[in-house]
């Protein structure tokens, strides 16, 4: 079977997104491209791969015949412009994959709750940095108490469209608070980094995790490499830069907490590459999104469905 789907937005993430969907999904067809610059490059390469665009955005969308085929939709625009979107497309009874840091719906990482979330029609595929660093927060938390997790994400500049620049609050604060409720820390913070570096750099990925007490470092590092390998399934360029590394903390007062602790301070680093579908190789932010979103969206169709995975 295969399900149509529209995409929202004809900038970097709805693009890459679009050839992602063309060339590697056999579940899905891309039935409308939706931008709003007639002239923009995301527009341009659906016409030539034969996709009906419209450059009206989503009103556009819902006037066009082949809405009928669509039974989900992408939206690859930004957090502001997504409430409006969502509530125009549900109420035609279509599901919502959001890759902007809006949060209406549920935070799914692929690899950790997805399954829990296969029945919401609004999913939030949270951020890039929340897609690469929360499944290590889980792989540690599932074996290990995390009392506090933070993560830095550092991008190339060159990969990071207005979209992303528009949306800084947000991505910290989603991705913060993805940390916590699906990565299992207690607190979550995380930091994004824009790096000007020439030649760009590749997207790069650090976790910090306090864990309180003994840490049993064996199943820690099975649990993180488990995790990465999952990951991987989908996102081919993820992996892990070194080996995961224990560091003994005993500190009277730890700001992050506000309280004293001891226990062990696990580093993960983390790299990402993107797989040049349309994007460069160092853009991993933007193919980690894409990626996680084409995997949701495939086990959202089968499920409504009926199909296992």
């Amino acid at each position: 079977m295969t399900v149509g789907v529209a995409i929202i937005g004809s900038g970097n993430i709805g693009t890459d997104l679009m050839f992602k969907v063309v060339r590697l999904s056999k579940t899905l067809r891309v039935v409308a491209m939706v931008g709003i610059d007639e002239n923009s490059d995301g527009l341009a390469r659906a016409r030539r791969l034969g996709i009906p665009t419209i450059h009206d955005g989503v009103d556009g969308l819902l006037r066009m015949p082949e809405f009928t085929d669509v039974e989900l939709v992408f939206d690859a625009t930004s957090a502001g412009a997504h409430a409006r979107n969502d509530a125009l497309v549900r109420n035609e009874g279509r599901l919502m994959v959001d890759l902007t840091p809006a949060a209406i719906g549920p935070y799914v990482v692929p690899v950790v709750n997805l399954d829990e979330n296969l029945g919401a029609t609004n999913v939030n595929m949270v951020t890039c940095g929340g897609q690469a660093t929360v499944p290590i927060v889980a792989a540690v938390s599932r074996v290990a108490p995390v009392a506090y997790a933070e993560i830095v994400a550092s991008i190339a500049s060159k990969s990071a469209g207005p979209g992303t620049r528009a949306n800084i609050d947000e991505f910290t604060e989603t991705t913060a608070r993805a940390i916590e409720l699906i990565g299992g820390a207690e607190r979550g913070k995380a930091i994004i980094v824009l790096n000007p570096a020439e030649p760009a750099i590749v997207m790069r990925d650090t976790v910090y995790c306090l864990v309180a007490g003994e840490v049993d470092e064996a199943a820690v590092r099975a649990s993180v490499e488990e995790m990465v390998l999952a990951v991987q399934d989908y996102v081919g360029g993820y992996r892990l830069k070194q080996h995961v590394q224990f560091d003994p903390v005993d500190e009277p007062y730890v700001p992050a907490l506000d309280r004293p602790f001891r226990g062990t301070k696990v580093t993960i680093l983390l790299e990402v590459a993107g797989a040049g579908h349309y994007l460069p190789e160092y853009a991993g932010n933007l193919d980690i999104m894409t990626s996680a979103a084409l995997r949701t969206a495939e086990r959202l169709v089968l499920a409504r469905a009926g199909v296992s995975a």
